[in-house]
């Protein structure tokens, strides 16, 4: 597999821990949604092709509720990630970290607001940069992955739930 395909796919971790600050008061948001989550989602290719992968994430929210710290693995038939990530909420509705993927040794940045349940986010790493929109409702995250550079990469789509 493609090394940008894989950044992209590990991107998708960085994605779900940005879900957590969905609403304006991050403390009361955070601390339900620590914890185990499952889930599984689509890749979508320039070429027309798709591919589902099977994920399982870790959360951990700072005593304060303004931090998390999260650990992704996700899995498909052709290939597997594992992704570690940092994000925080440094002003209300104002989100930053960073992510790494430990397999493959890539690293990169994010910014975003939050707007209610919805956050807008962009993602930088070394020759990849995607637009993400995630929607978390209770017990449910959905997350959709739009590259603009560096990639073959068209779409990620992934649903988790909160075991």
């Amino acid at each position: 597999m493609p090394v940008k395909l894989s950044k992209c796919v590990s991107l998708a971790a960085v994605f779900f821990a940005a879900a957590s600050f969905q609403a304006a008061n991050a403390e009361s948001a955070l601390r339900p949604l620590a914890g185990y989550w499952l889930g599984a989602g689509t890749i979508s290719m320039k070429n027309g092709t798709s591919e589902r992968i099977r994920c399982k994430g870790s959360y951990a929210i700072s005593p304060a509720g303004n931090a998390l710290n999260q650990s992704l693995l996700c899995a498909s038939d052709s290939y597997k990630f594992d992704v570690k990530s940092n994000v925080f909420e440094n002003s209300p509705g104002v989100l930053t970290g960073s992510w790494g993927e430990t397999t493959r040794n890539a690293t990169g940045q994010l910014s975003g607001r939050v707007a209610g349940p919805h956050i807008l986010a962009d993602v930088a790493g070394v020759g990849f940069t995607a637009a993400i929109s995630i929607t978390t409702r209770g017990r449910q995250q959905s997350v959709t992955i739009s590259p603009t550079g560096g990639t073959d990469v068209v779409r990620v789509a992934v649903s988790m739930r909160k075991e």
